[in-house]
């Protein structure tokens, strides 16, 4: 027998059942709405750079089938399991940990289930500017790095699109250092916060965000940060050049 004979029928059925499997998704699951209208998505923020979602899915239930037309960010929000059903692709089930933080590239349409007992809860962040970012992008003095403060650290953990993600951890009383910011950045809470800001040349402002919380923050000046709570400080930074 022909090995081609063989090999181009398996091939022919693995093309159908992804097909089948894709169909069975998109019937399951519902027509294709857009991010905007998943009841699971609430828009906490928009603007040139990005556009943000506070997204809460009840314990073991599901999303609309929706599309991600942009790359974008997810901040997960208290450790949960969920299952990933993206169009034309095998289910995939990811144990997502309190504060992960990871990139998705987008054009992609998907639904997610929430596996656990508890809550699925993420800050979605949309890259607006990922497809410019892409053909020219920008230039970081850094780009990965963990820093080790004085009761806390700064870990730089990747760019993507252009923006430069980092993680924030503060002991009671520890401070970040004086550090300027060229451009806007995007920050999200992780735990509730008592920040002090010295920005130079200004007043000290004292902080109080709720954790889940999304706050933009545009550029162009330079500051220390100081947590004042009783208990450890994390955030998320998104910088923007």
């Amino acid at each position: 027998m022909n090995h081609a004979s063989v090999i181009f029928p398996f091939r022919t059925l693995t093309v159908v059942l992804a097909l089948m499997g894709s169909c069975l998704l998109s019937a399951q699951a519902g027509p294709e709405v857009a991010i905007t209208a998943e009841p699971s998505h609430h828009l906490a923020l928009a603007n040139e750079y990005v556009r943000a979602f506070r997204v809460e899915v009840a314990p073991h239930a599901s999303t609309l089938l929706h599309r991600h037309s942009h790359d974008y960010l997810f901040v997960t929000l208290g450790a949960s399991q969920v299952e990933n059903d993206v169009v034309g692709k095998p289910a995939v089930t990811m144990k997502l940990q309190d504060g992960e933080t990871r990139f998705v590239p987008g054009d992609f349409a998907h639904v997610a289930k929430n596996l656990a007992d508890t809550p699925f809860r993420n800050v979605t962040i949309e890259l607006l500017q990922d497809a410019e970012a892409r053909k020219n992008p920008p230039k970081w003095d850094e780009e990965r790095g963990l820093h080790v403060l004085e009761g806390g650290t700064r870990d730089v953990m990747f760019v993507k699109d252009g923006a430069r993600v980092s993680e924030v951890d503060l002991q009671p009383g520890a401070s970040i250092p004086s550090h300027h910011h060229t451009g806007p950045h995007l920050f999200v809470a992780l735990t509730d916060l008592d920040l002090r800001n010295d920005v130079e040349g200004k007043p000290s402002i004292r902080a109080q965000i709720s954790a889940g919380d999304v706050r933009w923050v545009p550029g162009g000046f330079t500051h220390t940060v100081t947590n004042m709570g009783k208990q450890p400080a994390k955030f998320v930074a998104v910088e923007f050049p």
